[in-house]
C-alpha cells in the first residue's frame, strides 16, 4: 500500500510562491506515476500536474502551465509542487495522488491512492 501525506500549504499574497510536499511511503512507491489535483470552493476536483516514475517526464494543466512545477525528490519518496505567480483562482485544497496507470493519468478514477490534502489560500 502507498501512503501519501501533503504539507506546505498556507496563506500567500497574490504573485507569491509556495512549495507543497508529498511524503510517500511504500516499497514500490517509486513505480507509481504521481499527480497533483486541487479542489476550489464550490468546484470539482481538477487535475493540476503529473510526473512519470520512469524518466520523470511531466505534464500540466493549461491553467497552471508555466507557473507550477512538479518534481520528485532524489530518493523518489517525495513529490513536490512548486507554485509560483499565485493567483486568487489558485485557492484550493491540493491533493497528492499515486497512479499505477501508464502515461499521465488525468482522471480521478485513474489514481489508486490519495493524500488528505493541504489548503492553499491566495489573497488578492
Amino acid at each position: 500500500q502507498v501512503q501519501l501525506v501533503e504539507s506546505g500549504g498556507g496563506l500567500v499574497q497574490a504573485g507569491g510562491s509556495l512549495r507543497l510536499s508529498c511524503a510517500a511511503s511504500g516499497r514500490t512507491v517509486s513505480r507509481y506515476n504521481m499527480g497533483w489535483f486541487r479542489q476550489g470552493p464550490g468546484k470539482e476536483r481538477e487535475f493540476v500536474a503529473a510526473i512519470r516514475w520512469f524518466g520523470g517526464g511531466t505534464y500540466y494543466a493549461d491553467s497552471v502551465k508555466g507557473r507550477f512545477t512538479i518534481s520528485r525528490g532524489n530518493a523518489e519518496n517525495t513529490v513536490f509542487l512548486q507554485l509560483n505567480s499565485l493567483e486568487a483562482e489558485d485557492t484550493a485544497v491540493y491533493y497528492c495522488a499515486a497512479s499505477s496507470d501508464a502515461g499521465y493519468p488525468r482522471a480521478k478514477s485513474q489514481y489508486d491512492y490519495w493524500g488528505q490534502g493541504t489548503q492553499v489560500t491566495v489573497s488578492s
